[in-house]
């Protein structure tokens, strides 16, 4: 697998007060340790804004895939449990918890040194970035009316994306309140680069809007250029970007739109489904992605090729003195059938563990899908066939839900429905199973309206929350509300 080489990181600092990302404010691109670019000069071409948007996939990349944000919506939903410690010392095989999840674990994160605060700054960088690009590529002298468009069509879409996780960790979800009058987030359409401006927090329902309107104009703009190296699956595309809009749409529970834009996609995309004898085999290879990939983030490479950073850290497993910080819980293993193919992707392994001051065998479960060097998967068909089922059941039509549970079903080989009772239930329990690890459990159980519920390796004084709660949000790191007197804070915090 060919991934792109991070040899650029964009740099424009801002001090906004929702944004900050540094203590100082700069305004230049940093290409390499002890060289500086001003922006103008760096987006003055086709190459300059090429070379700074692959920078800036590299830190959507980071962003999505360390800790925190890569465990969060499975870690808080109850999907993982934490493994034994590695250590020479006298915590080798205790359980504890994750330093980078301590506040969010407990569902007790704080303000002042909230687990977020990095992952809030570098979102709103990104944005910026896509805001810059925005400004600056009409104006390129050597980019054909296409390629212009391309870049723009990207721009847009990752400024969409990042803009919609920074709402589902920071807003309540859509449906909190009859007309989505809650807060949402800042949505930020223009650089900081000249000036200092303090914007509020948008209602969740106007977030919504800026999120779509964003996604539908770049669905106008993609062109089908390819402006990079590497694999056509690690940039966004008219097909992800659709597959993004799609879980927005469901989000929104927008039935209509979401129905039919995952619609499109199954249909249209010349993507399938893998096959039941593939199932395992493909989320065992090594660097490859599955084939029914819609988007995959590269992971970082050294110029001599050698992987710096990937999902391996959080899930991974060599031996007993290499492992990743989470395995599976039983809560969630014990959803599968014996039949049911997917529960192959767990290999298991009995690890010497501190209990009662004492080492014995305890077993955990590793996934198989992020093992060897894997990269973040931020879409898939599978998703989008479960996002038909449940529009199909917001429109009142189980039968077309029960179709599309059943394809995911059929392929795991596992025992098929021949009615439409609990449906509803039945989606949510199939979307855990086969979109485990991927980023989703804590989103669809707000959706839903459902409480948490932790168990299986809950070391926590709070292994739940009934719903609602004000606990379902994270608060905004306090040094951008300090800074904003605009910005307010979420309840509670």
């Amino acid at each position: 697998m060919k991934h792109f080489k991070h040899t650029i990181k964009l740099k424009v600092t801002f001090l906004l007060a929702s944004i900050v990302l540094l203590q100082s404010c700069s305004d230049f691109l940093e290409q390499e340790p002890g060289t500086q670019t001003s922006i103008t000069e760096q987006l003055k071409n086709k190459e300059g804004v090429l070379q700074a948007m692959r920078g800036m996939y590299g830190e959507v990349e980071a962003a999505v895939r360390t800790a925190p944000f890569a465990v969060y919506a499975d870690l808080q939903g109850g999907n993982l449990k934490f493994t034994p410690t590695i250590s020479s010392g006298t915590s080798n095989g205790q359980i504890t918890v994750a330093g980078s999840v301590t506040g969010i674990y407990s569902f007790d994160d704080v303000a002042e040194s909230s687990n977020f605060a990095s992952f809030y700054g570098n979102c709103y960088d990104i944005i910026n970035q896509t805001n810059l690009f925005l400004e600056f590529t009409d104006a390129l002298p050597d980019a054909t009316i296409e390629e212009k468009n391309q870049i723009k069509a990207e721009a847009l879409t990752i400024r969409a994306y990042i803009h919609f996780l920074l709402s589902e960790i920071y807003a309540q979800n859509y449906g909190y309140t009859a007309d989505a009058s809650h807060p949402g987030i800042v949505y930020n359409k223009t650089s900081i680069n000249e000036k200092l401006t303090y914007p509020a927090r948008e209602t969740v329902a106007n977030t919504y809007t800026f999120i779509i309107e964003d996604i539908t104009t770049a669905l106008n703009l993609y062109s089908g250029v390819n402006l990079f190296d590497g694999p056509s699956y690690s940039y966004f595309n008219k097909i992800s970007a659709k597959a993004l809009l799609a879980k927005v749409y469901l989000s929104k529970k927008d039935w209509k739109n979401a129905y039919d834009t995952a619609n499109d996609i199954i249909t249209n995309s010349g993507v399938n489904l893998i096959s039941s004898d593939n199932y395992i085999a493909q989320w065992e290879q090594p660097d490859l992605p599955v084939s029914e990939i819609l988007l995959e983030f590269s992971i970082p490479r050294s110029n001599d090729g050698a992987v710096s950073g990937s999902l391996f850290a959080q899930y991974g497993y060599t031996n007993n003195t290499n492992y990743g910080t989470y395995a599976a819980s039983d809560d969630l293993v014990n959803l599968y059938e014996n039949t049911d193919i997917r529960k192959q992707l767990f290999l298991t392994r009995s690890i010497p563990t501190i209990v009662n001051l004492q080492s014995v065998p305890r077993d955990y479960n590793f996934t198989k899908k992020f093992q060897n060097n894997p990269g973040y998967v931020a879409f898939r068909l599978s998703e989008q066939y479960l996002i038909r089922a449940e529009a199909a059941i917001g429109l009142n039509n189980p039968d077309q839900a029960r179709t599309d549970i059943n394809s995911i079903r059929a392929r795991a080989k596992a025992s098929l429905l021949t009615n439409n009772n609990n449906i509803a239930d039945l989606l949510f329990l199939e979307r855990r199973k086969e979109l485990c690890f991927e980023g989703h459990l804590f989103f669809d159980i707000a959706r839903n309206k459902k409480d948490v519920s932790r168990n299986d390796g809950c070391i926590s004084l709070s292994c739940g929350l009934t719903y609602p709660s004000t606990k379902y949000v994270l608060p905004i790191p306090r040094r951008n509300i300090t800074l904003n007197s605009n910005l307010k804070q979420n309840e509670s915090y």
